[in-house]
């Protein structure tokens, strides 16, 4: 464990809790006026996809955004007659949603739908459920989600546009969707995560990386829907943890580490689901992240996020080479890339490495400097402005292509 990382339990209360009247007000610091809609406010999908958002925009100074959601629905024409701009995010088609789209278009609103995940398109609802570990013979299960589905794609659909977290994910909407232009914005940090983690990130800089036994391995979960992809690298652990007492588990969120670790269970600390300050300290706590996913279509339109959470921290990744890894990561400099059969190997050469400082912090700062240059928060201001409004240029992401070119210029 990284004990320069250990710090009390910071203070949290969700920032987005606002009254409508104080929403309202942030449209008011520009000329040019971005409204996102979101059904609830949460910790995942919303932060990343509308928070972060709004904050980098607010940021840029060339345009004021604010967000919205069903509580405001009846008042939501008037937020309309307000904007230059409505971006619907995971957002499924309604009666009410329908008459905002048209009163948006009426008013030449430009109309936007921000999704991130492969969740518009039932063609997929077999293969997403089955990733997910949910009994597709269930009848209810099917009806929730080919529903869930459906209605997520009818309201992207009458957009004018999209926007998405990767090019992978932005080429099934185009053939989804062929008649919608499509953007790319990454997920990102928000000002204050990145600022906890930085500090963070410094204090085990300034000790050299230095940790002490037991030694963890930390597997950071936000929901109870990835049994399956933890599967892949369960047995691997299991071996792991059979050879070296020195090795510990961290697990965070609903995940059920399966039969394999049963008997590892009092090597396994257990953490409820967090907010985005505090897992950022767990992250920060604990030598190696993992990623295990099973690499699907539905799997490879995932964002890198669990990546660039760990790398901001100051934490090594082991990860999965779906579309957006392999397209982040730089195998042996800023993390690894695990195949399936790989992932006992690539976990050893991260073990190697908490022997050998040095080649832990080349990593560690490496990836640090990747994750602050592609993924802070104030990185992509005016890449939101553009692709709101249309503007053709070649997005930020696409800077990102290669992870070599931009860690060479690190």
């Amino acid at each position: 464990m990284f004990e320069s990382a250990l710090t009390d339990r910071i203070e949290y209360s969700d920032p987005w809790h606002l009254t409508f009247e104080q929403r309202f007000s942030m449209l008011n610091t520009a000329p040019t006026r971005v409204a996102y809609f979101y059904e609830r406010p949460d910790n995942s999908t919303f932060r990343y996809r509308i928070f972060n958002m709004v904050e980098a925009l607010n940021a840029e100074g060339e345009v004021s955004a604010s967000w919205f959601h069903y509580g405001d629905i009846k008042r939501m024409h008037a937020v309309i007659d307000h904007v230059d701009a409505l971006v619907f995010c995971r957002t499924r088609y309604a009666p009410c949603i329908a008459q905002l789209v048209s009163h948006a278009k009426n008013r030449g609103v430009r109309v936007l739908y921000d999704v991130d995940d492969l969740v518009f398109n039932a063609d997929y609802v077999h293969l997403v459920l089955d990733t997910l570990d949910r009994d597709v013979d269930q009848e209810p299960v099917l009806d929730d989600f080919f529903a869930y589905c459906s209605r997520n794609g009818a309201l992207l659909r009458a957009c004018d546009g999209a926007i998405t977290t990767n090019t992978f994910l932005a080429q099934q909407i185009r053939a989804f969707a062929p008649h919608v232009t499509v953007g790319v914005i990454p997920n990102f940090l928000n000002r204050e995560q990145q600022a906890v983690s930085e500090r963070l990130f410094r204090r085990k800089e300034v000790t050299g990386f230095k940790s002490s036994a037991p030694y963890h391995i930390g597997y950071f979960s936000g929901s109870p829907t990835h049994n399956r992809d933890f599967a892949v690298v369960s047995q691997t652990l299991a071996q792991l943890l059979r050879q070296d007492d020195d090795l510990r588990l961290v697990i965070v969120g609903f995940l059920q580490p399966g039969p394999s670790l049963e008997q590892y269970a009092d090597r396994i600390d257990r953490y409820p689901l967090q907010d985005y300050l505090n897992l950022q300290q767990l992250i920060a706590q604990t030598e190696i992240n993992i990623a295990p996913l099973i690499d699907n279509t539905f799997t490879n339109c995932k964002s890198e996020l669990k990546f660039f959470e760990a790398a901001i921290a100051g934490t090594i990744s082991i990860a999965t080479p779906i579309f957006t890894f392999r397209n982040s990561i730089v195998d042996g400099k800023t993390g690894f890339l695990a195949k399936s059969h790989e992932w006992e190997a690539k976990l050893s050469r991260a073990l190697m490495l908490l022997r050998d400082r040095d080649e832990y912090a080349k990593m560690a700062v490496a990836g640090f400097d990747y994750a602050k240059q592609n993924y802070g928060w104030d990185q992509y201001g005016k890449t939101i402005v553009n692709t709101i409004f249309g503007k053709q240029i070649s997005p930020h992401s696409d800077q990102m292509s290669s992870p070599e070119a931009a860690l060479a210029q690190l």
